[in-house]
């Protein structure tokens, strides 16, 4: 039978059954968990980390999983989440300053801006390459007060995921993809009748005038709907 726990027993509070030693111990699995987190959380991409950077949810996951152990699990010293903590916040503070300092390391951990829509029409290159998808890219345009693509001169996603928007003078603006949803629900795959439309993909508009289209020269898709203007 298992010894009944004696409240205030320092031993254990402190550092249990454990050697000094092991504290080093405790230093060099907190170092490896900082970079195995640093290194999921730059290859889940941007949408994941939206509103924090990168060292900021590494930080809050290791202070919160060092943190709750202790408070519940008699057998977790205090000392070795203290280790933790120290460990953290120093790996915390030297790559938040070395990335300040070296542009190569802030690029290649927390990645760089990137060109989504130019023109009112979108980059399928670079947005292929991103994890954002199309209905997401949308609810941002929306949440900016976009209608249409057409009103958009340029966005960027932002290395934290939000996506900067540039307009268009209202002078300037021209006919574009629609962005309401009740407007994409029913797109063509052919088009018969004259008009402007917009393709579902890429935002690319057209003036078809007669013989069937089926295919968008820019991206080879074929969903079309009317552009809105």
């Amino acid at each position: 039978m298992k010894e009944p726990v004696q409240p205030f027993d320092w031993q254990r509070i402190f550092l249990h059954d454990f050697p000094v030693g092991y504290l080093g111990e405790v230093a060099l699995r907190t170092l490896v968990m900082f970079l195995i987190l640093l290194f999921a959380l730059k290859i889940s991409g941007k949408r994941e980390v939206k509103q924090l950077s990168v060292f900021e949810l590494v930080l809050v996951i290791g202070l919160g999983s060092a943190a709750g152990d202790p408070m519940f699990y008699h057998d977790v010293p205090l000392l070795t989440a203290g280790v933790v903590f120290v460990v953290m916040m120093l790996c915390y503070k030297f790559f938040t300053r070395l990335a300040d300092k070296n542009k190569t390391v802030r690029e290649s951990l927390e990645g760089s801006p990137v060109y989504v829509i130019e023109n009112g029409c979108i980059l399928v290159q670079n947005f292929d390459e991103e994890d954002l998808g199309l209905d997401e890219l949308f609810a941002e345009l929306r949440l900016g007060g976009i209608e249409h693509l057409g009103q958009v001169r340029t966005a960027i996603l932002e290395h934290n995921g939000d996506v900067s928007i540039f307009r268009f003078a209202d002078d300037e603006i021209k006919p574009g993809l629609p962005l309401l949803p009740h407007l994409l629900e029913k797109p063509f795959e052919t088009l018969s009748k004259p008009g402007l439309y917009a393709c579902c993909k890429c935002g690319q508009v057209i003036d078809f005038g007669q013989g069937p289209v089926t295919t968008c020269q820019r991206c080879e898709h074929h969903k079309w709907v009317q552009a809105q203007v």
